[in-house]
């Protein structure tokens, strides 16, 4: 009897292990590199008949591992066409997790091709023994011609976050409108209504250092006269991204060549912050303090869910982090902490106590994170008879509160 449960331990084990050593590579799997590519520009657009055709190609990697060698390959079909072979692959190279990479492929489009979408595929691997990944994009080439007379413009331009930081994700919403006031609008003696169509919408980066990260609108249906549209796009910022003003280009085509149009699209981009400053004197006596800290948000829109986490060996602070919620533009707010040392110092030990400060806050859907760090107090202890003369004396006790440095990082999401 024994024996027979020693042989079925042993067995329980080496399936549990054989189980171990296949799941291994299961699991890292799910969370290795994985790549999405989308067309983030057509030009022309729409494409020419029996011209060259110009497709911006974006890869994402939006997996949790490194992709050590991309490929991106563009398989043609009927009626586009490669000069030559050899132009259907190109190699980006190394990508880590959330960075994007563009390449440029050239087509040309068929001299009897006709009106209309068509699809071309797009296959991306992640390295040179990867299998693989294929997508189907569609193409619009030509543009139909209608009678109408709408007119489609701008009416309005909102991004959320209202100014990115560099490394920040949101979005670029646009409001299109049919300018026209009546149903029909009589010219040269014939008739026409005032329908205003979209065949089609693009928002291309004229900035290094911004991303698009969606495919063109297409076929957006009629709107009537007054009528209005929303076209949200999302967008990224790099991290190396310059302070200041980028521009997109947004494009719009109408009833016709006639009734296309350009639209300039500015984002702009800043990294100033939260910044956290000392109030008063940094300074435990007998171990025991309440210190105050003030908050400012210097950057030119409300952050959201800001919070204020201070840190210190040998001390523990009340509360352990100070929520204070939204911080509008320019917007100060004092906090206090009581500070209280631990074992390791007691209430009698003198000297300098290291410390910092971390605010957390949002700037949409993006966190970040700011440390003020060497920032300094001091422990200093007194008996109950020498209270009223360390009072007197306290003029003549020089705090080193040396300049904060206030560096900038960016937590992962």
């Amino acid at each position: 009897m024994e024996m027979i449960k020693k042989i079925t331990v042993a067995t329980l084990f080496s399936l549990l292990l054989i189980f171990l050593l296949f799941a291994v590579p299961a699991s890292a799997a799910v969370g290795g590199a994985n790549l999405k590519v989308t067309i983030v520009e057509t030009n022309p657009y729409p494409a020419k008949i029996g011209e060259y055709l110009t497709l911006t190609v974006q890869v994402e990697n939006i997996g949790g591992d490194k992709a050590d060698n991309v490929d991106i390959e563009v398989v043609p079909q009927y009626p586009f066409s490669l000069d030559s072979e050899t132009n259907a692959l190109q190699n980006v190279g190394a990508l880590n997790p959330g960075r994007t990479a563009t390449k440029e492929f050239y087509l040309f489009v068929d001299k009897n091709a006709q009106k209309g979408i068509r699809s071309i595929d797009i296959r991306t691997k992640t390295g040179k023994n990867s299998p693989w990944s294929e997508k189907s994009f569609d193409i619009r080439i030509g543009t139909e011609t209608f009678k109408s007379k709408g007119t489609v413009e701008l009416k309005e331009v909102a991004s959320e976050p209202e100014v990115f930081m560099p490394g920040d994700r949101g979005t670029v919403t646009v409001t299109l409108i049919n300018t026209a006031s009546n149903p029909t609008v009589t010219i040269d003696g014939s008739d026409f209504d005032t329908n205003a169509r979209i065949q089609a919408a693009v928002l291309k980066p004229l900035s290094d250092g911004i991303i698009v990260l969606d495919a063109p609108y297409e076929d957006m249906g009629i709107l009537g006269p007054g009528d209005s549209i929303k076209l949200t796009f999302n967008v990224k910022v790099a991290e190396d991204a310059p302070e200041g003003t980028h521009n997109f280009e947004l494009a719009i085509e109408g009833n016709s060549f006639d009734y296309n149009s350009r639209k300039n699209i500015p984002l702009k981009v800043d990294s100033s912050n939260i910044r956290v400053i000392p109030s008063k004197e940094l300074q435990l006596t007998n171990g025991e303090s309440t210190i105050e800290f003030d908050v400012a948000n210097t950057h030119p829109n409300e952050f959201s869910s800001v919070s204020i986490k201070p840190e210190a060996e040998g001390v523990t602070f009340y509360p352990a982090e100070y929520f204070i919620g939204p911080m509008n533009q320019d917007e100060l707010f004092t906090i206090e902490f009581n500070a209280v040392a631990d074992n390791s110092w007691g209430t009698s030990k003198e000297g300098e106590i290291n410390m910092s400060l971390t605010a957390n806050y949002n700037n949409g859907i993006n966190r970040h994170a700011n440390t003020v760090g060497d920032l300094k107090f001091i422990n200093i202890s007194e008996s109950p008879e020498s209270n009223s003369t360390a009072v007197l004396a306290g003029g003549l006790i020089i705090i080193s509160v040396p300049a904060a440095l206030l560096f900038y990082r960016r937590r992962k999401q």
